[in-house]
């Protein structure tokens, strides 16, 4: 995927956005300049860091969405965190190298996930081996937590050659009814890994286990399941087995600094001019300033090994109604060079965010009903009335933009949606009309929010 032009990478995003296309164009360049560092000699591939990117509008209208989709376009670590969740050393809050160790949580499980796939075919027969030897020698006991330690293993009694005979028969009739689906409700014993909290150390993120490093041997219990559960606890734990959890913190590390995507938002709640006597001001420049070496480059510790942030790509956003771009500090501005203003939505961009995204919201309504034999269709009017209200209502009222489709079509739908049900009920088609849309919003329709003229 490393390989898409621009081009080819707003197309994609084009499936599942509408409008922007000063932002989705600025990721694009962004994310193919990754593929073109790449190419070149390493001596200057160093030096070459990314543009990172500030996007400035109100919410709804699709910041977080684009990062996270063009984070998901390549198979790419993300994590998308809040500024105000962050603040000045001294204060009580999150800390900021907790971004970049999320960030490595992300990129362990996104290459755990991948290695998982590549082994699961094998970790299913080896499942399948273990379960029909389940079925034909079934565990007698639990063993002791001493031969667990002393890596002694039951003895196991001695058998005739026509009992191993008679053994081998019986296994091969378990195989042939297992593969044959005849047994997937037959139970059977399994030793399962006992879940116990995780009592996370303060101030780092590593938890007591993490810190013991594995001297103690885990607590396990005998669980009957049926043998369809049976093969997907067994399959896990061989999946664990097979996969080499070395090679995957290495190849997490090293796609978290190549390829890893942080996205800041709300970054105007922590801009504001200094006041000079202490006070909010104060922690809000403090916060930028913890966050800074971060974004210029510079090496975390987690408890995976060392991550070095030079080449993170950090998409920044927020709407700036209060504050400036100009309020944020002149260094933090300087690590953002590229800077991208998204558009409100009007009604036109909602109708079409209707209907057109991949998966988009009139689609998955048609499909939650359709699980209760509804047919559910919108006309024309019905579309445009919707999108129109959306618009009217956030100029209104609170302005949270395409967000408020959901709130629009919940109310419009909550009778059919109450009405749908129940096992004898025929199947029917449901036609959303402007006049029903229009009795269903009467209450709100011509009714303007006047809590924003109160003082």
């Amino acid at each position: 995927m490393n390989t898409l032009t621009p081009r080819q990478i707003v197309s994609e995003l084009d499936k599942y956005i509408v409008g922007q296309d000063d932002a989705k164009k600025a990721v694009a360049v962004a994310l193919r300049n990754r593929y073109r560092r790449m190419q070149l000699p390493e001596e200057i591939r160093e030096e070459v860091t990314p543009k990172n990117i500030l996007m400035v509008g109100p919410t709804g209208v699709g910041k977080t969405e684009i990062a996270r989709r063009l984070a998901k376009l390549v198979d790419a670590p993300f994590v998308k965190v809040e500024a105000t969740k962050f603040t000045e050393v001294g204060y009580v809050g999150r800390d900021v190298d907790s971004i970049i160790r999320d960030l490595t949580e992300a990129g362990i499980r996104l290459v755990k996930e991948q290695q998982t796939a590549l082994v699961h075919d094998l970790a299913v027969q080896a499942a399948n081996n273990r379960i029909v030897e389940l079925i034909a020698h079934p565990v007698k006991k639990k063993q002791n937590p001493i031969d667990v330690i002393l890596g002694n293993r039951p003895r196991e009694p001695e058998m005739s050659a026509e009992e191993k005979e008679s053994l081998s028969t019986r296994r091969e009739d378990i195989r042939q009814n297992l593969m044959a689906g005849k047994l997937e409700d037959t139970i059977v014993e399994v030793e399962v890994e006992e879940v116990t909290p995780r009592a996370e150390i303060p101030g780092t993120d590593m938890s007591v286990s993490d810190m013991m490093g594995g001297i103690l041997p885990k607590k396990t219990k005998l669980r009957k399941v049926p043998v369809s559960e049976a093969r997907r606890i067994l399959t896990a734990q061989e999946e664990d087995q097979l996969v080499d959890m070395d090679r995957v913190y290495t190849d997490a590390i090293a796609r978290v600094e190549q390829d890893g995507i942080v996205f800041i938002d709300e970054i105007d709640k922590v801009a504001g001019k200094g006041s000079g006597h202490g006070g909010p001001d104060v922690s809000r420049e403090g916060v930028q300033r913890d966050i800074l070496p971060i974004v210029e480059g510079c090496t975390v510790n987690t408890k995976y090994g060392p991550v070095r942030t030079d080449h993170i790509l950090f998409i920044a956003a927020g709407a700036f109604h209060v504050s400036k771009v100009s309020d944020l500090i002149p260094e933090l501005q300087g690590r953002f060079p590229v800077r991208v203003d998204l558009k409100p939505l009007s009604a036109e961009d909602y109708k079409r965010i209707l209907t057109q995204p991949k998966n988009a919201l009139i689609s998955q309504y048609q499909a939650l009903l359709g699980v209760d034999g509804v047919k559910l269709e919108f006309s024309d009017e019905a579309l445009e009335m919707i999108a129109r209200h959306t618009c009217e209502a956030n100029e209104t009222g609170e302005n949270i933009g395409a967000r408020r489709l959901h709130t629009v079509l919940e109310q419009i739908l909550s009778d059919i949606a109450f009405n749908a049900g129940g096992g004898d009920a025929p199947e029917t088609t449901v036609t959303v009309t402007g006049e029903y849309i229009a009795r269903q919003l009467q209450t709100s329709i011509h009714s303007a929010d006047l809590s924003r003229f109160i003082i």
